[in-house]
């Protein structure tokens, strides 16, 4: 399988505390081939994804990112992100 370099896992939950923002995390891995785009999904701050939270072709497009590091895709780097 071969996703689009493009697509971005949206699962990501929108938590908001007493008005401020919470950080939350995405786990990036940026295509070698073009600029800009990549694959991210949900993860906490030391980068691990929830596996069971993903839909089912976020978790395929996850697992296949993991398998081509290197050669389609960067080595992913955790992205803070504020809701």
């Amino acid at each position: 399988m071969n996703p689009s370099a493009d697509v971005i896992a949206e699962s990501r939950p929108h938590a908001h505390s007493q008005g401020r923002s919470q950080a939350s995390y995405l786990l990036r891995f940026e295509s070698l081939f073009h600029s800009g785009r990549g694959l991210s999904f949900p993860c906490d701050a030391q980068g691990h994804v929830a596996l069971d939270q993903l839909s089912e072709q976020a978790r395929e497009n996850y697992l296949f990112a993991r398998a081509v590091v290197g050669h389609e895709y960067a080595t992913p780097m955790v992205q803070r992100c504020f809701d």
